[in-house]
């Protein structure tokens, strides 16, 4: 009998690696997770993100049966947390709650972003959408987006808006409106949304992009004057105020969304399973609730798909990429 040459012992040790690989992963799977898991929130704690991340993470422990363990690692607009989960070991115990600033908006925005999101993260789930509404301060004398967009126009030499940062989704959410309507308005950045909505209050300012969660209280007490929601539909929060596309100006879309990204790498089945967990958190009605009343919308099954968050986050780096570049806005 020929005995094998060296060749072909190599494909055989090399063919038997492959199947105790497989089998390796196919156990992982099946056991994860057997350990806390870490969910990373690329933010400072309190803000919505951290709120939301929280709400969500205590009904995902219960289903995996496995504690997860919130982080909050900020920084960078974001991009510190979620560099930290692009480098982690792609084994599903490290994920990040990542948002349109830190998966879209920054690899326009910053000269040098820390991760390509496209290639450095496994998609696992888009989960809600917060939309962006348009508040004026109160005798701002307009009522409505087209009222608004022929006032910019005459008046864009004095006017002033506000955000919570430069590079912030507040900023960036009027960088899109001034970009669509076409002016060329003064942007005044502050050290958060507390001191900027207080000088809206004051007059002293024209106009935000807030967040719906944040603006809504001061539409209630009429402090503040709402226009617009920066989304497809009306907010359930504000059904009162009516979209940019119902006032035709049907590319104002700006708003917040957060999404569960893993590390490049991690195994399909570990990524459906933790897919399958956010998606069950989701329905659950104590955090549907939760999470409405903070403002945010809840996505459609068939938005809620690994496949769907990836080709999701390309679009959304596309959207941005023009609106940022026109606006001169960058950070090193």
């Amino acid at each position: 009998m020929r005995k094998p040459g060296i060749s072909g012992m190599l494909k055989s040790v090399a063919g038997a690696c492959g199947v105790l690989l497989a089998a390796a992963g196919m156990a992982l799977a099946q056991s994860y997770p057997t350990r806390p898991m870490t969910m990373i929130i690329p933010f400072a704690a309190g803000g919505p993100t951290d709120v939301l991340g929280r709400v969500l993470a205590q009904r995902m422990s219960e289903i995996l049966g496995q504690q997860i363990v919130v982080e909050n690692v900020g920084g960078a607009g974001g991009m510190t947390g979620s560099k930290r989960v692009a480098d982690a070991a792609p084994d599903g115990y490290t994920f990040v709650l990542g948002t349109v600033g830190t998966h879209a908006q920054s690899q326009t925005m910053y000269k040098k972003p820390l991760y390509d999101t496209a290639r450095d993260f496994t998609p696992v789930a888009l989960v809600a959408e917060v939309p962006i509404v348009l508040i004026t301060r109160k005798d701002l004398p307009v009522n409505n987006l087209q009222e608004f967009i022929a006032y910019a126009k005459a008046n864009q030499k004095k006017m002033q808006f506000g955000s919570a940062g430069a590079g912030s989704a507040t900023h960036l959410g009027c960088v899109l409106l001034n970009y669509l309507i076409g002016v060329d308005i003064t942007h005044v950045p502050y050290r958060g949304t507390g001191p900027a909505m207080q000088d809206l209050q004051g007059g002293r300012i024209d106009y935000l992009c807030e967040i719906v969660s944040t603006a809504k209280p001061q539409i209630d007490g009429g402090t503040v004057k709402a226009i617009a929601i920066m989304t497809k539909e009306r907010s359930p929060a504000l059904p009162n105020v009516p979209t940019g596309l119902e006032q035709g100006v049907p590319k104002l879309e700006a708003y917040t969304w957060n999404a569960i990204f893993l590390p490049k790498g991690t195994p399909a089945d570990v990524v459906k399973k933790l897919n399958d967990a956010t998606v069950q958190a989701m329905k659950t009605p104590a955090v549907k609730e939760r999470l409405e009343g903070l403002g945010a919308v809840i996505v459609a099954d068939d938005r809620a798909t690994p496949e769907y968050l990836g080709q999701f986050v390309k679009s959304e780096i596309e959207k941005w990429a023009g609106p940022i570049k026109a606006s001169g806005v960058t950070v090193d």
